[in-house]
């Protein structure tokens, strides 16, 4: 059996928990919400904050996983907005969801536990979910301008829209306060640092939780006909041509997220020198399926919000057989 489906399965089986305990109603309907607020506000900023203040700044600062992971998802992105230009013009917002889609894995609260139990003596594990981790935050921000200007919701500078999100963002607050830490090598007080790993622990499961309540209520969620997906095409669609779209948007966002985004992730780290575990640690990471907060933003601009819900959870099902898959390819 593939190490990867042990932590992968754990992984999995809090998400389920969460969305059987959502469908029981056993907890207050609005408790992922809590979850959710409590992860990104304190939890995930504390256990980034403390993983990098401890690493050492060159560890940090690993210029060629920066730049392949970086190429392989701004490639993703603009293929995916290229070919949505193309089936719905003049929708910069419609392609720019789909776009996030494709890039935006779950680093944060699927990869991380993931990797630090797949690899559990290596302290590049946090370090690599980390750096992707506020990666894949800027790509976040990028499309949140997009859709705002589009809806004429901002007036100003889309580059000064994009730095009020990133340094108003507690993922980035904390990385940044432990990568100053870092780099003056200032040592933490071994007190606060139990408390911030303590407290930094909880992310994990507790994101998987809110993660597995968030897709049970998703399920049930309403969009646009999918007839609109298409404004310049005035003709009725039948229930079959509808299907269709559905079914074809949703397999392509799955193929570009799932495959072609570790397969540029591995030719461009090779190309820029990664090697071993970090090289596995980057494709990996790359593989992840779609991220909850992706929905959330399409649910909150009423764009794809149906087709993004259905993205995480099949991609979060096709995980299973995706990654252990590309596991064993890396490792042989």
């Amino acid at each position: 059996m593939s190490p990867i489906l042990t932590p992968l399965f754990a992984v999995l089986g809090i998400m389920l928990l969460g969305s059987l305990i959502q469908r029981s109603r056993i907890l207050s309907p609005d408790t992922d919400q809590v979850l959710n607020q409590y992860v990104y506000y304190i939890a995930f900023p504390a256990i980034m904050l403390i993983a990098l203040a401890e690493t050492p700044i060159e560890g940090i600062l690993q210029w060629g996983f920066i730049a392949g992971y970086s190429l392989a998802m701004v490639l993703t992105y603009i293929l995916v907005m290229l070919v949505s230009c193309v089936t719905n013009k003049g929708r910069t917002d419609i392609a720019a969801l789909r776009a996030l889609n494709t890039t935006f894995g779950n680093c944060a609260f699927i990869g991380m536990p993931l990797l630090t139990m797949l690899f559990p003596d290596n302290g590049n594990a946090l370090t690599a979910a980390a750096i992707t981790t506020l990666l894949s935050v800027i790509i976040f921000a990028l499309v949140l301008v997009t859709v705002e200007l589009y809806q004429g919701q901002k007036q100003v500078s889309p580059l000064v829209v994009i730095f009020q999100s990133l340094i108003q963002n507690p993922i980035v607050i904390g990385s940044t306060i432990g990568m100053v830490i870092s780099a003056l090598n200032i040592h933490v007080n071994e007190s606060i640092s139990i408390m911030l790993r303590q407290i930094g622990m909880t992310s994990s499961p507790c994101a998987l939780f809110a993660i597995g309540m968030v897709l049970a209520k998703a399920t049930g969620g309403q969009e646009l006909p999918l007839s609109s997906a298409i404004p310049h095409d005035t003709r009725q669609l039948t229930v079959r041509e509808k299907t269709f779209h559905h079914f074809a948007e949703l397999t392509w966002i799955n193929v570009c997220k799932l495959f072609i985004q570790p397969a540029l992730a591995y030719i461009l780290l090779i190309a820029f020198g990664v090697e071993g575990d970090l090289l596995i640690m980057g494709v990996l990471l790359a593989s992840l399926p779609t991220a909850a907060s992706v929905f959330l933003l399409a649910q909150r601009y009423r764009i794809k919000s149906a087709i993004s819900a259905q993205t995480i959870m099949l991609g979060t099902v096709l995980s299973i057989l995706t990654l252990p898959s590309i596991d064993y390819l890396l490792r042989s």
